[in-house]
């Protein structure tokens, strides 16, 4: 057991939400060495290629975490542990709200951008003649 796997009581906890082992097909490695694996992924952020020889083939590892990843086993395992800790009184749920960290830019209030426009570092205005007014088009609008 290296120093950031799972003690022995978080894996009982851990085993007993995850999903049951498949009965068809070649035996599965050892699912703590496969979980130790992926945790030590995600603790670390490093590689999957650069997994230690202890957890097996980096190859199991992210297959087994890219295939509970697409069915959502990951959500379904979490929803349980908070639902057992919720019951057991682990956790406690308290939200905090504070209106002064909530605010919005003013450029994300979303009104229409009537009149004024920036484009390339320059300012229009919407009062700003036309650079292809002619003399023609002058004598016509009289």
């Amino acid at each position: 057991m290296s120093r950031g796997d799972l003690t022995d009581a978080q894996w009982e906890r851990l085993e007993a939400v995850l999903p049951p082992v498949p009965k068809m097909g070649r035996p599965p490695r050892d699912r703590r060495q496969v979980f130790d694996g992926i945790w030590w992924r995600a603790r670390t952020g490093s590689p999957w290629r650069d997994l230690p020889e202890r957890y097996g083939p980096w190859e199991t590892a992210y297959a087994v975490f890219r295939r509970w990843q697409i069915d959502e086993t990951w959500a379904r395992v979490l929803k349980k542990l908070q639902v057992k800790a919720d019951a057991d009184g682990i956790i406690e749920w308290e939200v905090s709200v504070d209106s002064t960290v909530c605010r919005a830019h003013q450029h994300a209030a979303g009104a229409s951008k009537r009149g004024l426009t920036i484009r390339a570092g320059r300012v229009r205005t919407a009062s700003r003649p036309s650079r292809t007014t002619t003399v023609w088009d002058a004598r016509a609008a009289d």
